[in-house]
């Protein structure tokens, strides 16, 4: 395995510029997550790192190499897409095998079954071997275009999306097969989405993107409690952060020039003082339950255990942990304040909503 470096690379379409400036260095053995919504750049960063699109500025280097204008067949890596992408008449097996019989891998077919079956192992698709891909369910089917890309060893693996066609309970699955593998094998992985979940569950770091821009890098916890903008900070979070002007629910000691003040949902207290709130909706999701609230016609969503009872129509207050907020300018770029610890806020959480 080895590391992807973007130094200033940019790609235009026209008069569209859909990666603009970016530096990104994916190290070997990380699992770098790209986020954002469509049109934000991903899948054109990943068709460079592929060589599939050709920059229009800067380099791009793999394994220490200068790919920049490198054919795709000399980068070394796979490219897992959205859609599976398989040979109908193949066997899972074939399918497999395929990439390992091309003229510039060269393996014997002992060496080839061997490797099959051992990513097939990892994938814990061993006994559909035999089958034909037309007979597998749609996560097989991609545990099946991962395993082809694995059997390879490239020097990195470049992931498209690829368990957005999968339903929810799949797409947990596979989430936790991948990240498991990807530790196993020590691999590296530049992987895009634009589900705030996978990018929270598999990422060593996750690049949040805005209209070709690389606006936040960082550790899952770190793009979370500390976003760089209004824009990373909507980017994670279910229910999405709240976002109110400043001075609502006494929120009045910000920093100077904030107008916009972000609160997460597990940092609202409802019941236990601050500003008067009636509870409009309840939201019950096993173990836990969104509440919204409005209180001086602001809506604020707090979420809260299970075990928490309360009712639409409710009278009740709202405030939000000492230390939590996220104070945003005009512009919406975050503004330094003092921040709680975490052991602080699990303290101020104990005492219950």
């Amino acid at each position: 395995m080895a590391e992807i470096v973007f130094e200033n690379v940019t790609k235009r379409f026209g008069n569209i510029t859909a990666v603009d400036n970016l530096s990104l260095t994916v190290a070997d053995g990380e699992f770098v997550v790209l986020l954002g919504p469509t049109g934000a750049g991903k899948t054109t960063t990943l068709r460079l790192a592929a060589g599939l699109e050709v920059p229009d500025a800067g380099r791009l280097r793999i394994a220490g190499v200068d790919v920049t204008r490198a054919p795709p067949a000399e980068r070394d890596v796979a490219f897992v897409f959205q859609q599976y992408s398989l040979y109908p008449h193949y066997t899972v097996f074939q399918n497999m095998a395929f990439p390992l019989r091309s003229p510039s891998q060269r393996w014997d077919e002992a060496r080839i079954e061997a490797r099959v079956r051992e990513i097939a192992g990892l994938l814990r698709i061993e006994a559909k071997l035999d089958n034909l891909s037309t007979k597998l369910s749609g996560g097989e089917m991609q545990r099946v275009a991962i395993g082809r890309a694995l059997v390879r060893d490239p020097a990195a693996f470049l992931m498209d999306e690829p368990l957005s066609s999968l339903d929810a309970r799949l797409r947990e699955d596979l989430r936790v097969e991948l990240k498991r593998i990807q530790e196993d094998l020590g691999a590296t992985i530049l992987y895009v989405t634009h589900d705030q979940m996978e990018a929270m569950t598999l990422a060593d770091r996750i690049g949040v993107l805005a209209e070709g821009k690389l606006v936040q890098i960082g550790t899952p916890r770190q793009i979370y409690s500390e976003p760089a903008s209004v824009h990373v900070a909507l980017r994670l979070g279910s229910p999405r952060i709240n976002l109110l002007p400043v001075g609502a629910l006494g929120l009045t000691d910000g920093p100077a020039g904030a107008t916009t003040v972000g609160v997460r949902p597990e940092d609202v207290i409802l019941g236990q003082g601050g500003a008067a709130a009636r509870v409009i909706a309840v939201e019950h999701l096993g173990a836990e339950t969104v509440f919204l609230a409005e209180s001086e016609g602001n809506k604020v969503h707090a979420l809260a255990g299970a075990g928490v009872m309360r009712h639409a129509g409710e009278e009740t207050t709202v405030r939000m942990l000492p230390g939590t907020a996220l104070f945003f300018d005009g512009e919406g770029h975050r503004l330094a304040a003092a921040r709680a610890s975490d052991a602080e806020r699990e303290a101020e959480r104990a005492h219950g909503t």
